[in-house]
């Protein structure tokens, strides 16, 4: 009987560099696409919205530190403390893998922060317009997972399963493919939404929206993956759940925060 499902083994190596020995991985390059594609539509909204060119380079420069530092620190806190506390040198070692989404998320928080300390720039415009460009980011890290073979999800008899073969010779659902086109789609609907509607919302409602409906899909999608850590087994939800609950609930605040201040300047104006 022919099998459906898809035979997954690629080389998280694309070549290495001649000379230097030095390997090209997908997960790097995902991530530098992820980047350079995040500084190009980002240049768009600038430009768009009368900032220069000057402001987007500071904020690329905080967002690329605080994203790494943030997801490095994120995955050596949340999902392996304790070798990490014996081991502080080897939090360092970036390049041997090992970053959290949602440690990038606070990451990006805290530098965005820091960033409108700094520039006086509206933290909430700022967010509102950040956004758009995250799920880029997120779609194009899930490719470089999909090609580690990582994060992968738990089995499945579903003709569309991947087989690992780096891990075991199961059947599983690919949720890293799962989430980078849900991502994708993402970005095209708040790159659509900015485009066309960012005068209709009150600040804050672009940033909540997407908190809600990012992080309330990947708390779903985790029912379909592996624990990443053996821990998580003993815990009624797992870690990335767990972290996906306080930004859900950060959303739903912004918009109802947002659709409050609108309704009252609505009705002001409307008196007036």
């Amino acid at each position: 009987m022919l099998s459906l499902f898809i035979n997954w083994n690629p080389s998280p190596e694309i070549f290495t560099i001649p000379g230097i020995d030095w390997p090209v991985r997908w997960y790097g390059l995902s991530w530098a696409v992820a980047f350079i594609g995040c500084h190009f539509f980002m240049n768009r909204i600038y430009k768009a919205e009368g900032r220069t060119e000057k402001q987007l380079d500071t904020l690329t420069l905080y967002i690329v530190l605080a994203t790494i530092l943030g997801a490095r620190l994120g995955h050596c806190l949340f999902y392996d403390f304790p070798y990490y506390s014996t081991h502080p040198l080897d939090i360092l070692k970036v390049y041997e893998g090992g970053l959290a989404s949602h440690g990038g998320g606070i990451g990006i928080i805290i530098g965005m922060w820091l960033y409108c300390r700094k520039t006086k720039e509206s933290w909430l415009w700022l967010f509102d317009r950040l956004i758009v460009v995250v799920p880029f980011a997120s779609f194009m890290i899930r490719f470089g997972n999909l090609m580690n073979s990582e994060i992968v999800g738990q089995p499945t008899d579903v003709p569309w399963a991947f087989v690992f073969h780096q891990v075991d010779e199961l059947p599983r659902h690919p949720t890293q493919l799962y989430e980078a086109i849900f991502y994708f789609c993402l970005f095209v609907l708040f790159y659509w939404l900015w485009k066309n509607k960012r005068n209709d919302f009150g600040k804050g409602f672009m940033f909540g929206l997407f908190c809600v409906l990012m992080f309330g899909f990947r708390f779903c999608m985790e029912f379909m993956k592996e624990n990443q850590e053996s821990f998580e087994n003993a815990l009624p939800i797992n870690m990335g759940q767990i972290l996906s609950i306080p930004f859900i609930l950060v959303g739903i605040y912004m918009i109802f925060k947002s659709k409050k201040e609108t309704t009252h300047t609505n009705s002001i104006q409307t008196n007036s």
